[in-house]
């Protein structure tokens, strides 16, 4: 079945970084869009960048244009998220999704980031 394991998370001062993994199995990952949400408190699960299957096209939403990158490697089953210049309401728990559809609901455990000094 899908599995999709995040990793990475933690807690970082403001303007700090942090680099999220996501470790996929249980399809053919490099067929498949992948995308990382997240949900910040008060807020529902919202799509924060997506990549698609060979790595060329990325979408950023508009809080995370310019401090965001994704990436993915396809051998390794496996696309990260690279987080520059962190602010506190970055702060939530982050997803790695299958596809471009975020879900309602979380479907994975997630990996929180938290941003405070």
């Amino acid at each position: 079945q899908v599995q999709l394991v995040e990793s990475g998370g933690g807690l970082v001062q403001p303007g700090g970084s942090l680099r999220l993994s996501c470790s996929a199995s249980g399809f053919v990952f490099s067929n498949y869009w992948m995308t990382w949400a997240r949900q910040v408190p008060g807020e529902e699960l919202k799509w924060v960048s997506r990549i698609n299957p060979t790595g060329l096209s990325v979408n950023h939403n508009n809080f995370a244009e310019g401090r965001f990158t994704i990436s993915r490697d396809n051998a390794k089953n496996t696309v990260w998220l690279q987080m520059n210049n962190l602010q506190p309401e970055d702060t939530g728990v982050y997803y790695c999704v299958k596809g471009i559809p975020v879900p309602s609901v979380p479907v994975t455990q997630g990996t929180q980031v938290t941003v405070s000094s």
